[in-house]
C-alpha cells in the first residue's frame, strides 16, 4: 500500500502543478479547500455505513475514494506522504498506547 499511496500522491501533485481540462482532481483544487473537506467529510461517512453493512466490496471501494480524497487534501495542505509514515512510525514505537482520559474533580 504504501507504494501506492506515494505513486497516487505524485498523480496528485502533477494535476496541481499541470491542469488538466476534465480532470476531477483539478476540479477539487480548484473549488478550494471547503469541497475537498466536503468530499473528505462525505466519503467518511460511506465508509462508515458500508463497513456497518458488511459488504466487504463496497467498503474497500468506499476506504479508497476516502484515501483519494484525503490525498488530495494532504496535497492541499503541503502535507506528504513521508509526514504521515514519519508520525505513524512515531506513533508505532510507543507502548501503553491507550489514552488516558482527563477526569475532572467536580469538587473544585
Amino acid at each position: 500500500m504504501e507504494d501506492v499511496l506515494t505513486e497516487l500522491y505524485e498523480v496528485v501533485t502533477q494535476r496541481r502543478e499541470n491542469p488538466q481540462e476534465g480532470s476531477y482532481t483539478c476540479y477539487l483544487f480548484d473549488q478550494g479547500l471547503d469541497k475537498i473537506l466536503k468530499k473528505v467529510g462525505e466519503e467518511s461517512a460511506e465508509t462508515i455505513i458500508a463497513a456497518k453493512n458488511g459488504i466487504k466490496e463496497d467498503t474497500v471501494g468506499e476506504i479508497s475514494d476516502l484515501l483519494f480524497h484525503l490525498v488530495v487534501m494532504m496535497k492541499n495542505e503541503g502535507i506528504t506522504p513521508d509526514d504521515v509514515k514519519a508520525e505513524l512510525s512515531k506513533r508505532h514505537k510507543k507502548s501503553g498506547n491507550l489514552k488516558k482520559f482527563h477526569q475532572v474533580d467536580k469538587n473544585t
